[in-house]
């Protein structure tokens, strides 16, 4: 029989993909989503392929009428400009809506995944991160919704591990980008390829050589993917370990558009993370996964999807 799978998250952009994945895969796929940053664009193909979909919001009294054999809680704003538009909202996901999906993985016997984020690691003093690294974390700052969120979100997974033997996993998403992605986004990506497709300078902030390490969207759900068929429940980075500075990418960008407009520089937000790079050692050896997309390929497929809707 066909393993039945729900995504929690299903809607928004990597939600989705996870979503097309198992399709891929021959499971039955429900996604619920509440679509306050997901979109019915985004899976209304999926749906013409046997998708399932509820529009359910994970931090209200909900309840599944149906038992999964895998939960995939990909649900949570993920970009800057949520980060300050709905802070409390992207807590109480993170700890309340968490809490739902464990209780009920706990009473239907389902293995449950996380999607936690490179963001536990802060303004990192450890380069790459390793899994083990504690992070540099501010609670107070207008990330804190998001970074604080996460890390409560992981020790709440484990608390559910250790007091009541739910079958859990982790897993620490890094910079991911692709089709799919919101154009008012507020991340890097996205505002690169609105601003270039516009013939706008690319704005970057602080002086453009902070770093992150992009990985292209299939590589990352096929990276969860792998995580949740294995045995490990300790949290696993899943990412792209070939790092660039913002100056490289937007000239990428500017040279894949033919945007002459050249950049302009503004402050940087603050705790802004100047450099991100993951240490994927553990998911080589436990997963056998590595990323496939280059950075290029990666970014023309994104091209192509923002050059159709912009």
């Amino acid at each position: 029989m066909a393993k039945k799978a729900l995504v929690a998250g299903g809607a928004g952009f990597m939600g989705s993909h996870l979503c097309e994945l198992l399709l891929e895969k021959s499971y039955t796929v429900h996604a619920i989503d509440n679509l306050v940053t997901g979109s019915r664009q985004n899976i209304q193909p999926l749906v013409e392929k046997g998708l399932n979909w509820l529009d359910v919001d994970i931090t209200s009294d909900f309840y599944l009428n149906e038992s999964y054999d895998e939960i995939y809680n990909l649900a949570s704003p993920a970009s800057p400009i949520d980060f300050e538009k709905m802070p409390i909202f992207i807590l109480e996901t993170a700890a309340r809506g968490h809490k739902n999906l464990l209780k009920q993985a706990r009473e239907m016997n389902a293995r449950i995944l996380y999607a936690s984020t490179s963001e536990v690691y802060g303004d990192p003093l450890e380069h790459p991160q390793k899994e083990e690294y504690r992070g540099n974390v501010s609670t107070t700052g207008p990330r804190s919704c998001y970074d604080e969120g996460k890390r409560y979100g992981e020790a709440l997974t484990m608390a559910f591990r250790r007091e009541y033997a739910v079958d859990t996993r982790i897993v620490r998403i890094f910079n991911t980008y692709g089709p799919r992605m919101r154009p008012e986004d507020g991340r890097v990506i996205p505002n690169f390829f609105v601003q270039a497709l516009k013939g706008k300078p690319l704005t970057l902030y602080g002086d453009g050589k902070q770093t992150r390490s992009f990985c292209y969207i299939r590589d990352e759900v096929e990276g969860i993917f792998a995580l949740m068929q294995s045995k490990e429940f300790m949290p696993v980075n899943i990412g792209n370990p070939t790092e660039f500075s913002m100056i490289q990418i937007a000239e990428k960008i500017n040279q894949l558009t033919g945007n002459r407009a050249g950049m302009i520089f503004k402050p940087l937000p603050t705790d802004d993370p100047i450099k991100r790079k993951p240490d994927i050692s553990r998911a080589k050896e436990i997963l056998g996964w590595a990323p496939k997309y280059d950075l290029q390929k990666g970014l023309e497929l994104t091209h192509d999807y923002f050059k159709s809707i912009v």
